[in-house]
């Protein structure tokens, strides 16, 4: 991992206005860009090696008039077939670099570009806490506030010090603190916004040999330590890595079944009263209590006991064999198809139990 990130990001003045090298038409399918491999082509295909590359491409778009569509890691995305008639940037910034150190705790600077878990094992062997129980999520670090990322009791808003963005209608960079970022379950101001350019993310680990306290009891349970006990690093990285490949969610060109955008619908949040009367008529159900009084109940379980079990199968698409939210392609589906089978899914669910199913990842020229 280099502990390197030369760009400024701060710095208002203009960038060097030579455009980034521009894909040839042939290589615009946006399906070798995503993890899905689903996607048309784009209009235009640009990749960007630094930031200032990346700035300058969206700015160029924003005067010219046309929409924008920026790619990291492609994990969270679903194009349609027709594609994206705009300039779709690629992002491959790279660099870490220490910003700054205090008793206990360190903050890292991470480059938007760079693939987050090769983040998270730096951290990881440099005795960093705080993203261990991330580990395995495919996708870059500069999407990770995008969508608030989380898994295992854990979320980046939890160790984000601070996002480096491009504001494309104010035409300039800026440092936005966490509770400027609006971060929620899954969410942030950058999700479903193209206003921003996410070009680095400020990360604060904390320097010790030790895991954060375990939140999440399936984690418990693998680790065999009690809910709140701290575990060493690397055992803490492992075990996580080995429960997303059970389910997998830890990317594998051979296995069909990391062939999706990870879970594709958030767990729904409802009122405790209608909670109460949903368990009324239809019997217990697995939840946990969410913010003010409302209740999340897993969407993997609804789904499942609305009648769509791990392997249904849609047109050349599919629930996945090991994961109920996983919707993945089998390699010989498309959007279309994939969309489909989550208009089923999400139907079935709100006959069933009246709850209203939302996808988690981002949908480019596409809807269920």
């Amino acid at each position: 991992m280099p502990d390197a990130f030369a760009d400024h990001l701060t710095d208002t003045t203009p960038p060097d206005t030579t455009p980034a090298d521009t894909t040839p038409a042939t290589d615009r399918v946006l399906a070798a860009y995503t993890t899905l491999r689903l996607g048309g082509p784009a209009g235009t295909l640009t990749t960007a090696a630094d930031t200032a590359e990346a700035v300058e491409a969206v700015r160029r778009a924003t005067v010219e008039g046309r929409p924008v569509l920026v790619l990291a890691g492609g994990s969270n995305v679903v194009v349609g077939d027709a594609g994206f008639a705009g300039e779709v940037i690629l992002l491959r910034n790279r660099g870490v670099e220490v910003i700054s150190e205090g008793a206990g705790e360190v903050v890292v600077r991470v480059a938007s570009g760079e693939p987050w878990d090769d983040l998270v094992a730096y951290a990881v062997s440099s005795g960093w806490s705080g993203v261990e129980c991330l580990s395995g999520i495919p996708g870059s670090a500069g999407a990770t506030p995008i969508q608030n990322v989380g898994a295992y009791g854990s979320e980046v808003a939890h160790t984000i010090a601070a996002v480096h963005a491009y504001d494309r209608i104010e035409d300039r960079q800026l440092g936005m603190a966490p509770e400027q970022c609006g971060f929620g379950y899954r969410s942030s101001v950058f999700k479903h916004n193209d206003r921003y350019l996410v070009t680095a993310v400020d990360f604060r680990l904390t320097r010790q040999d030790l895991s954060s306290p375990i939140r999440y009891a399936e984690l418990a349970r693998q680790l065999g330590v009690e809910a709140g006990d701290r575990v060493p690093l690397e055992q803490a990285r492992q075990t996580v890595l080995k429960l997303r490949a059970g389910k997998g969610m830890v990317l594998d060109p051979e296995d069909r079944d990391t062939w999706s955008v990870g879970s594709f619908f958030t767990n729904p949040v409802v009122p405790a009263g209608f909670f109460a009367e949903l368990t009324a008529e239809r019997g217990e159900m697995p939840h946990w209590p969410g913010a003010d009084g409302t209740v999340k109940i897993p969407a993997a379980w609804l789904i499942e006991h609305a009648g769509f079990p791990k392997g249904f199968a849609g047109v050349g698409v599919s629930i996945s064999t090991k994961h109920t939210l996983a919707l993945t392609n089998r390699g010989a589906g498309d959007t279309a198809a994939l969309l489909d089978l989550a208009r089923t899914i999400r139907d079935g669910v709100r006959d069933r139990f009246g709850v209203e199913l939302h996808p988690e990842p981002v949908l480019v020229n596409c809807q269920i």
